[in-house]
């Protein structure tokens, strides 16, 4: 008999709320978390706005001790931290002395540590070798995130970081999926995470593919779906769930928020359309295709789709792949909805933080407002019909929601998620 599983945890620490229940309020009020820098302006920048979580130093100090916290400089390992912790007690499990061989992590990232990385090469470059400090390593290899929560809980199965730019997120909970599904696991914590600041934003600065028209406004900045979009807005953060086999869910008598039927990933090779920066459309056409076909569902009965779509004037080709792919325009085609108006790209993030609001809009029975899409493309307004791209938050109960991702290097990721029926 097919193994079957189902979300047990959630933790979420984006640029509009830390914590399930913020953020699930941010979402429903379509609060946005973008916000001015004046150091981005100081380094001249186009791009002078993001999104940054907002985490005090008594925030911290629920998750880590004074040990770990000293010396300790990479906002990635933090926020993917507290929101694997977060998903992992929001479960009902306790974090024990003992090690548990039955859950492990898959948690991705993009670039480890940056803020870490810049502080020891100054330090070498002064010579300073002996002052780099015993946990340089940890906070700048590409796995420090999973190893960090790997330590923190006890995990004892798989424990890795994946990579895969924007894909990331999406990408590691079809990868722990796997692995339960497999049988080689009865719990997986998935996650993903990404920096903030200057060292992670200045090369798409450089690339002018951030927006640069609302550094006085930065709220409207981040515009998906808009006919006046001029570019993505950064952002930074962690999502995480933890995935768990109905068997042992219900064993536990776990609250159980969706079910994961599964998904797709795929590459278009940077062939055809497709580039290090673009897709190649057929191949995302594809990984929508073979995840509805992968997963038993129909593509009518799909309620919402949680896209990729980042303000950028690939929106109108995503919404045309989906088209394609699921076979239905106009007043047919699924509600679709972008987080990225409230809090911007969060880049090796996105994914997660991404699939937790989709996760949220199933268990809660809401879509979220696309922000800042007043002015909606007339291009996209060809394909689907207005209304279903909601501007004010709906109440509607949601069975069955697709969420994908498409990353740099040309790499795609769908996954089919639904609302848990006995």
């Amino acid at each position: 008999m097919k193994k079957r599983v189902v979300i047990t945890g959630l933790g979420v620490v984006a640029p509009n709320g830390i914590g399930k229940e913020a953020f699930s309020k941010a979402l429903k009020a379509g609060k946005s978390g973008i916000q001015f820098f004046p150091e981005l302006k100081e380094l001249k920048f186009s791009c002078c706005i993001g999104g940054v979580p907002k985490i005090s130093e008594d925030k911290k100090r629920e998750y880590f001790t004074e040990l770990q916290l000293r010396d300790f400089n990479s906002s990635g390992i933090l926020y993917g931290c507290i929101a694997g912790i977060d998903a992992w007690k929001d479960s009902g499990l306790e974090i024990s002395k003992e090690l548990d061989y039955d859950s492990g992590t898959i948690f991705g990232t993009g670039t480890s540590g940056v803020e870490k990385f810049r502080d020891c090469v100054y330090k070498l470059d002064a010579g300073k070798v002996k002052h780099l400090g015993s946990t340089a390593v940890a906070q700048t290899m590409a796995s420090g995130v999973s190893a960090y929560l790997s330590g923190i809980i006890g995990l004892g199965n798989q424990v890795t970081t994946n990579s895969s730019a924007c894909t990331t997120g999406t990408e590691a909970i079809l990868m722990g999926y796997d692995r339960l599904m497999a049988g080689q696991a009865k719990r997986m914590l998935v996650g993903s995470c990404s920096d903030h600041g200057a060292y992670i934003w200045g090369g798409f600065d450089a690339m002018r593919v951030l927006t640069y028209k609302h550094n006085d406004s930065p709220e409207k900045g981040s515009r998906p779906m808009s006919a006046s979009a001029s570019g993505f807005v950064p952002g930074s953060g962690a999502g995480a769930l933890l995935l768990e086999t109905l068997e042992s869910a219900l064993d536990r008598k776990a609250t159980i928020y969706a079910e994961v039927l599964g998904g797709n990933v795929n590459s278009g090779g940077q062939r055809k359309s497709g580039s290090m920066t673009a897709p190649n459309s057929t191949a995302v056409q594809r990984c929508i295709a073979d995840a509805i076909k992968n997963t038993g569902v129909k593509a009518k009965d799909i309620d919402t789709i949680n896209g990729h779509l980042t303000a950028t004037s690939k929106d109108f080709t995503e919404i045309e792949n989906w088209s394609q792919a699921l076979g239905l325009k106009g007043a047919n085609f699924p509600y679709v909805n972008s987080l990225k108006s409230m809090v911007g790209h969060c880049l090796a993030a996105a994914g997660s933080i991404e699939s937790v609001a989709s996760v949220l809009q199933i268990h809660e029975d809401f879509i979220f407002p696309n922000t800042n899409c007043e002015d909606l493309n007339p291009e996209i307004s060809t394909l689907i019909s207005a209304n279903r791209i909601p501007q004010v938050v709906i109440k509607k109960e949601v069975n069955l929601l697709a969420k994908a991702s498409f990353g740099f290097g040309d790499v795609n990721a769908c996954l089919i998620f639904k609302k848990y029926l006995k």
